[in-house]
């Protein structure tokens, strides 16, 4: 696999991280978007995978979340290892 089709699935795999674990904690996207500061309609572009989140962006996701950025690394790299199996 090259590294086109790889980065074109890490939006998704990221947002899918993102989404997951701000449903665990039972934020809706408006108060998921107001811990971070960001806009709520980013916090859907960021969920969807339509958007390549800056370093800043995703430390204040991880934070907002209740995570180090390195745990919400962690997930999105056991997702990368499952889809990969597929």
């Amino acid at each position: 696999m090259g590294i086109l089709p790889f980065m074109q699935k890490i939006e998704i795999i990221f947002g899918n991280a993102v989404r997951k674990r701000r449903n665990e904690l039972g934020l809706s996207q408006e108060d998921f978007a107001d811990k971070a500061g960001v806009h709520r309609t980013y916090v859907s572009s960021i969920e969807l995978g339509k958007v390549q989140v800056s370093i800043r962006i995703a430390a204040q996701l991880a934070e907002a979340l209740e995570l180090p950025l390195s745990e919400l690394w962690r997930d999105i790299e056991q997702q990368q290892a499952t889809s990969r199996k597929r």
